[in-house]
């Protein structure tokens, strides 16, 4: 099935830059709404357009990125904050272990799809780095501190917090507005999710991957997974390496339209649905395209850093995840019981080897 694009731009007020769905849903609206929920629901994946979110600024944040991620590893390392789960400051490659690699029941069940569906089986830890930062408001009290830190700066980059604020900013937008989309499309109080996510521990999470260093093809650098959060987002990438599977267990290589933000469902989603938006699973590898694409680039003298402008949306950490609405009555509800999100965030980090203080039980 085709991902289509939905363009958010009718929705956007010219003068204020503030998404609006007040007022009577029309039915074209209605319509748009419908087809978010069931895209979403469907493939876990959307394209989205929105005049918020430019080419410049992605261009400006991934150029600062690029110049991070060529950094030597002893200047990463002083931004690391292990005690935090690493969900601050610098994630080091060769650390976070691709959640199929960690489930065994999820790598067999990916060895049963039909080849060309299976993903690329990871065999240690993911290559890539990442950097951490949060976007919006946290809350003023918390039981979960060590998700909702402060910022880290690097020193030597001085509009390091303007540059990720700014950029970091519109995402979230974007992020909100398709929520609110989706939940009038699947019949729930158009609040129902975006009030979940206000003050959540959302964070603007480049990742790299050094493709000088780690281009030939069949290189790994993110495992087959799932995200654990809600909603993640990010623009075009200048190297392409990113596969996503579908519901049916359809692999798609993942080649965003110009101009536009792509969008895949997370575990949170997932919770608050009782499974009707399952996690969008997902792979980032070096491919052929990408093998030409490093070759363009040297020619270019460009940076062999593949940078995405990822954004983790999440739901607050002190907010119970449960099936909402009439999802509560689903059959699968009970698959979903209710947990404070940021106790469900901690467990899975520790799963994949990102929190040092949690044992798997």
């Amino acid at each position: 099935m085709e991902i289509p694009v939905i363009d958010l731009t009718p929705y956007v007020e010219a003068s204020s830059g503030e998404f609006c769905l007040d007022g009577v849903l029309n039915p074209e609206l209605e319509k748009v709404c419908s087809e978010v929920s069931r895209v979403l629901a469907d493939t876990g994946a959307l394209f989205v357009k929105d005049p918020r979110c430019s080419a410049e600024d992605d261009e400006r944040f991934i150029s600062m990125m690029e110049k991070y991620f060529e950094m030597p590893d002893e200047f990463k390392l002083l931004q690391a904050r292990p005690h935090h789960h690493y969900q601050n400051g610098a994630t080091p490659g060769g650390l976070e272990v691709p959640r199929s690699l960690a489930v065994p029941d999820m790598l067999k069940k990916a060895k049963e799809l039909p080849k060309e569906h299976q993903p690329l089986m990871p065999t240690g830890a993911d290559l890539k780095w990442r950097y951490m930062w949060r976007i919006g408001p946290r809350p003023s009290t918390t039981r979960f501190q060590d998700l909702n830190s402060d910022h880290i700066i690097p020193e030597g980059f001085p509009v390091w917090e303007a540059t990720m604020d700014s950029w970091g900013y519109k995402l979230m937008s974007a992020v909100e507005a398709v929520a609110e989309m989706a939940a009038i499309g699947f019949g729930l109080p158009k609040d129902s999710f975006t009030s979940l996510l206000k003050n959540g521990p959302h964070l603007l999470s480049p990742t790299g991957g050094d493709l000088g260093s780690h281009g030939k093809e069949g290189t790994v650098f993110a495992g087959y997974h799932y995200d654990l959060n809600f909603l993640t987002i990010h623009y075009r990438s200048k190297f392409p390496g990113l596969n996503i599977w579908l519901k049916n267990g359809k692999k798609v290589e993942v080649k965003v339209p110009e101009g536009c933000l792509f969008i895949q469902t997370g575990k949170q989603l997932e919770w608050v649905t009782a499974g009707e938006c399952m996690a969008g699973l997902h792979e980032v590898v070096v491919t052929k395209r990408t093998v030409d694409a490093i070759k363009e680039a040297s020619k270019a003298n460009r940076s062999l850093w593949r940078v995405s402008s990822t954004l983790f949306s999440a739901i607050a950490s002190d907010a119970v995840m449960q099936p909402l609405g009439h999802y509560a009555k689903s059959p699968l509800a009970h698959k979903y019981p209710p947990v404070y999100a940021g106790e469900y965030f901690q467990k899975e980090l520790t799963v994949i080897k990102l929190n040092e203080n949690l044992k798997e039980h």
